[in-house]
């Protein structure tokens, strides 16, 4: 009965089997980035800053512009001599055209500014991708943690069932005292308080898969094993600071505003642009119009229509003189901006650094928990079944029996959590790293 026991807790450890609704990770990844709105507002940013990108090269572009006007005009006046009068229909058109010449260094600063905007949104859109992923990862390996969590208690309850069934038949031939039985009763209600509060942390963990994943999780698959890690801290470190979203995006935020500088800059210089333009006027349909230079002055004479046509082309500067002290000001604000900007580079790098040194430690010391529960399961299952045979032999108490079954229940446990804490550590290091992506989990 101790091996079949023994082979029962062994099965624990294997995860949820099936393959009707089996749910994969690669699946889960796919549908939290397909679902995930952050990501959708990042992929947006990155659209703005493309067309503001057009926007800035398209004010290198002249600029024209199309006017015109037509209607009714009526001229009362009381002077002696007037060569029309009465009501008339006027049209006036203009077109004209600004051509930059040179603009202080505004436009070209416009342009590198709207290119390092665009560098900066896809750097935070591949952050905010490898933080849903991580956030993906460690969500499926919580919830298969916690159903084989579940799985240990329910073997654990069964045991001690079992084994409270036997004591009470001991106790009734004799062989064992009151005290025995009711240490056993102890050890069994302990067991279902534990496997409650493990069907509540799984379902609080399937609620989070849920809120990332956007569906309640199935039947999870094991998760393939991930890339090779890094071999040192120092090269994973190396490939971090080359490597990283953070920092990119940060660089990328400098460079934004040391245009802006030069932008703001141009506020102060003049400008050059050249200006054509064609302007059109006349008066049509007229009526009722009177010529005191007619035939007859006292019948309305109707005067020609006339159009007025004009074409000019010129140059136009606008300089500077004096602004309030706004311009310059606005440039002492750039460049505190742009101060900002470099301080936050090493603000990242080191939060960097910090990330990386952390993901590293955490991920050798759940290598070392993993190898260490191994080996206490591979002992606690030897104690537990000589536990059993000395037990049948009076050699063992009960309490020591129990006791072994504990320590067997605690290693297990402890393996599953060191899993789950590599698996997550590395994905946690990757993402350090900047180099998180499904390609790390063979998808």
């Amino acid at each position: 009965m101790a091996r079949a026991i023994s082979a029962l807790l062994s099965a624990c450890i294997l995860g949820l089997t099936g393959t009707a609704s089996a749910e994969t990770l690669g699946e889960a990844l796919g549908i939290a980035e397909a679902s995930n709105p952050q990501l959708d507002i990042e992929r947006t940013n990155q659209q703005i800053a493309e067309e503001q990108l057009i926007a800035a090269r398209g004010a290198r572009l002249p600029t024209v512009e199309f006017t015109g006007q037509y209607g009714p005009e009526t001229i009362q006046t009381n002077r002696a001599i007037v060569l029309d009068q009465g009501g008339r229909q006027i049209g006036t058109a203009s077109l004209s055209a600004v051509q930059p010449l040179y603009a202080g260094g505004r436009i070209r600063a416009g342009i590198r500014e709207a290119q390092a905007s665009i560098g900066s949104s896809a750097a935070r859109l591949d952050a905010a991708t490898q933080d849903t992923i991580l956030q993906a990862v460690t969500a499926y390996v919580d919830v298969r943690q916690d159903r084989e969590a579940i799985k240990i208690q329910q073997n654990s309850v069964s045991l001690l069932t079992e084994q409270l069934r036997a004591s009470r038949d001991r106790f009734d031939v004799g062989e064992i005292t009151r005290t025995d039985v009711a240490l056993a009763e102890a050890r069994l209600e302990g067991a279902r308080a534990s496997l409650a509060a493990a069907e509540a942390q799984a379902r609080a963990s399937e609620a989070s898969y849920q809120i990332i994943i956007g569906r309640d999780p199935g039947n999870l698959v094991a998760p393939p094993p991930i890339s090779v890690v890094p071999s040192s801290f120092d090269e994973a470190l190396a490939i971090a600071l080359d490597e990283s979203p953070d920092i990119a995006e940060a660089e990328f935020g400098e460079r934004a505003a040391e245009q802006r500088v030069r932008s703001v800059r141009s506020r102060l210089l003049p400008e050059l642009n050249v200006v054509v333009s064609a302007a059109f006027q006349g008066t049509l349909n007229q009526e009722d119009t009177v010529n005191p230079f007619g035939p007859d002055p006292t019948t309305p004479q109707p005067v020609p229509d006339f159009l007025d046509r004009s074409v000019s082309a010129f140059a136009q500067a606008r300089i500077p003189l004096y602004q309030g002290g706004v311009a310059r000001s606005q440039v002492r604000s750039a460049k505190l901006e742009r101060a900002q900007a470099q301080l936050n580079i090493e603000a990242v790098r080191r939060q960097t650094i910090a990330n990386v040194s952390q993901s590293w430690a955490s991920y050798q010391a759940a290598l070392i928990g993993i190898e260490a529960s191994r080996r206490q399961v591979e002992a606690a299952e030897i104690a537990y079944e000589g536990g059993q045979e000395e037990l049948s032999v009076g050699v063992r108490t009960t309490l020591d029996v129990l006791d072994q079954e504990q320590d067997l229940l605690e290693a297990r446990l402890s393996l599953v959590q060191s899993e789950r804490d590599a698996y997550v550590a590395a994905s946690q290091l990757f993402r350090a790293m900047g180099t998180l992506s499904p390609r790390r989990y063979g998808f």
